[in-house]
Order: C-alpha cells, then sequence, then structure tokens
C-alpha cells in the first residue's frame, strides 16, 4: 500500500506541474494587452510600455512563468493588475466560502443519495422503485442554477423562512451564516444528489446479486442487514469513483451558484477577474480551482486502497 500511494502522490506532482504550465499558457495566448486595458484606449505608447514594466508583462514568457510558479508553494500569486492589491490573500478569503459551499453540498447529496439509490434499488422490481428511480432522473436533468432560484422562489419570496442571498462570517454570526449557505448548498446537493443515487442504485443491484448476499440471506439475515454487513464496502467502491468527479462538479457548479447568491467565493472572484480582464487574478483562481480538483483524485486513490484490499497487498 506504501507504493501505491508514493506512486499516486507522484502522479499528483506531476499532474500539477503540468497543469501549472497549461494554466499559464492558455493565459499567455488570450488576447489583450493587461497595460493597456489598465490605461484605457487613450494611453500613449510610452505610459503602456511602462506600465508593461510595471506589471512584468514585457518579459520573456519563460521568465514570467518562472517567477509565478515559484511563488505558488507559498501562496504568492502575484498583484491584480486591476486593484494592485496581492492576489493571494484574496483567494484565502474567497476559498474559505466556497470549500464550506462544496462541503455542505456534497453532505447534502449522501444523505439524498444513499437511501434513495438503495431504496431503489431494493424495489427495483416495484413501483415504488419506478418512482423512485423516475424522481432521480428528473433531478438529474434540472441544472444548480435553475435548482437555486426555484429554491429562492420558494423558501425566500413565496414562504419568507431563509434568506435569499447575501454572507455573514461564521464568527460574526453563526446562525446566519448557516442559514445563507443553506439555499446554495441545496441547489448543488439536491441536484449531485440525484445523479450520485443513479450509481448509488447501480452499485447496491449489482451487489445484491453477488453469492455472499445470497448465503448472508439463507442465514437469516435481512436484505437491509446483509447490504450493510457484507455489501456496503463492494458498493462503496464504483460510488468512491462518481464521488470524486462530483466534487469536481460541485467546484465548478459553484461558480454559478455563488453568482445566483451573491456569495463571495472563488466563483465570484474568477467572474469578477474575467469581467475586469485581470488576468493574473484569473490565472491564480484558475489553478486553485485545478490544484483542488487533482487533491481529490488523489483522496479518491487513497479510498481506493482503504476499501479495497487488492490494492493494499499489491507489489
Amino acid at each position: 500500500m506504501g507504493l501505491y500511494l508514493l506512486v499516486r502522490a507522484a502522479v499528483l506532482v506531476v499532474s500539477t506541474a503540468v497543469a501549472s504550465v497549461v494554466v499559464f499558457a492558455v493565459m499567455a495566448v488570450l488576447p489583450g494587452d493587461p497595460a493597456e486595458v489598465a490605461l484605457g484606449v487613450n494611453a500613449t505608447p510610452e505610459a503602456v510600455a511602462a506600465k508593461r514594466a510595471e506589471f512584468g508583462t514585457d518579459r520573456p514568457l519563460v521568465t514570467q512563468f518562472l517567477d509565478w510558479v515559484s511563488g505558488l508553494p507559498t501562496g504568492d500569486f502575484g498583484v491584480s493588475y486591476v486593484t494592485s492589491d496581492h492576489i493571494g490573500p484574496q483567494i484565502v478569503d474567497r476559498l474559505g466560502v466556497t470549500l464550506w459551499l462544496v462541503l455542505f453540498g456534497m453532505l447534502t447529496a449522501l444523505v439524498v443519495a444513499v437511501p434513495l439509490g438503495t431504496a431503489a434499488a431494493v424495489r427495483h422490481r416495484s413501483v415504488g422503485g419506478l418512482l423512485l428511480s423516475g424522481l432521480s432522473q428528473v433531478g438529474v436533468a434540472v441544472p444548480a442554477f435553475l435548482a437555486g432560484i426555484l429554491l429562492v422562489f420558494l423558501f425566500a419570496v413565496t414562504l419568507r423562512v431563509l434568506p435569499s442571498g447575501g454572507y455573514t462570517p461564521l464568527g460574526e454570526d453563526p446562525g446566519a451564516w448557516f442559514q445563507q449557505l443553506l439555499l446554495p448548498s441545496l441547489s448543488l446537493g439536491l441536484v449531485q444528489g440525484a445523479v450520485l443515487s443513479r450509481y448509488v442504485r447501480s452499485a447496491v443491484l449489482d451487489v445484491m446479486r453477488e453469492d455472499y448476499i445470497r448465503t448472508a440471506r439463507a442465514k437469516g439475515l435481512g436484505l437491509y442487514r446483509a447490504l450493510w454487513r457484507h455489501g456496503a464496502r463492494n458498493a462503496a467502491i464504483p460510488v468512491v469513483t462518481v464521488l470524486g468527479l462530483q466534487l469536481a462538479t460541485l467546484l465548478i457548479g459553484a461558480v454559478v451558484v455563488e453568482r445566483v447568491f451573491t456569495l463571495p467565493g472563488l466563483g465570484s472572484l474568477l467572474l469578477d477577474g474575467v469581467a475586469n480582464r485581470d488576468l493574473l487574478l484569473v490565472q491564480g483562481t484558475v489553478m486553485v480551482l485545478v490544484v483542488a480538483v487533482l487533491a481529490v483524485n488523489f483522496l479518491v486513490d487513497v479510498l481506493y486502497a482503504v476499501l479495497d484490499p487488492r490494492l493494499r497487498g499489491a507489489r
């Protein structure tokens, strides 16, 4: 298992290095000069040249890349072209909002998907199972931003029991913080829970057909107890794969949901950077999101080793 984890960690490091090159290259080939954007269309060539020297964009691309990537391990993402503020602290401030949103969204998805998918598998030959499968299929077809709008209309406009947006830091008012994160988390989690329930149903159906489940049932265990004691680990392996992909989807979906609910997270920071053509801010934010996705994939590989004994004993 140690060798397996070492190999996966090496893959994570190499993937991060390649991702940094790709992110920088994509930003470098985008049209537009940050100096001209900052000074406006009426700027003189001398002023533009001076601004390029200030930004460091007049240097060779290799030098710019090495300067940028050398600061990433210490959280130095450079200085914003628009506000002249350091980008690292801005990302750190916004990252906490996004992480809480993704965490609550993922918990919501699991709370919805595990019982719904298991019940749909156990009752797959009944009307109730068909209804549960149909309900999950409807949830798959609903985008997260539309779910957010519908939840705002129901709970904020009609019932007036939850706020429609805004954000209060956890340290200032925990109750308001939780209420303001509840609807965005539900809009992300319900949709992803519908997707995940389809895979839970498929995994549980496969486990139910195994001989060891039939043997456990023959010894007197009920179906749910047999699944819990003997089939949960095997059913969890394919679900973990999808769970890792969904965490990446939640990170990307948070970009839109944060805008719908006016949350000051990484998604809002990214969209503001795109709107202001602050390419260095966009570059740093995208890199953080990419590293988060790669880290999630690494954690999924670690869970594989925990769940599957064959990986722990592999040479």
